[in-house]
């Protein structure tokens, strides 16, 4: 039976059982449980995660107030690309949202792939293809709607988000507070 993370190298590239299990023997699986900080801000982020069960948030502090800039869920991939890539200290944690097992490679292992076979390769521009439309869908949405806007996104592109993430952290997430976040909810 193929793991999540196989069905979605199936998905992004067309990989051979022999380059599919070298990438698996190069990554390890971890658990953490909710609240464990897996990357943080001001430290250089140096892996990649895949989520195979639970969920991932980056968060930041500015004025003493905890600011959730994005949340990654199951058969997503989870890093600070900036950081891994250019090794400039990262501008956010990357914490568990709750009990979360992630397979886990070392970015640097990542970019060695591509030396390695043309199929790694097509798997590496894939998966930045895919996390470069997340990330423009994610700065549209932020630029070009309203709050309720944002909020009905969410429900019909992200459903799951809200029944595992607490109001405070979506009312974050959207840049409002939780009280229009509670008025928005209620029309």
């Amino acid at each position: 039976m193929k793991t999540l993370f196989e069905d979605k190298i199936i998905r992004l590239v067309d990989m051979s059982a022999e380059n599919t299990a070298f990438l698996l023997a190069n990554s390890v699986q971890k658990q953490f449980a909710k609240g464990d900080v897996i990357a943080v801000e001001g430290k250089v982020c140096t892996n990649c995660w895949f989520i195979e069960d639970g969920y991932l948030r980056a968060t930041t502090t500015k004025d003493g107030k905890e600011i959730h800039l994005n949340f990654w869920l199951e058969d997503t991939f989870a890093s600070n690309l900036k950081s891994m890539r250019t090794q400039a200290v990262s501008e956010f944690s990357i914490v568990a949202g709750e009990k979360t097992r992630v397979r886990e490679f070392e970015g640097a292992m990542l970019l060695k792939l591509y030396e390695r076979s043309p199929q790694f390769e097509s798997f590496g521009r894939k998966l930045l293809e895919e996390l470069l439309i997340e990330q423009e869908e994610h700065i549209n949405l932020f630029k070009l709607t309203t709050p309720t806007e944002r909020y009905q996104y969410i429900v019909k592109h992200k459903p799951k988000l809200l029944q595992r993430i607490s109001l405070t952290m979506l009312s974050s997430y959207l840049g409002i507070s939780r009280e229009t976040l509670s008025r928005i909810r209620k029309r």
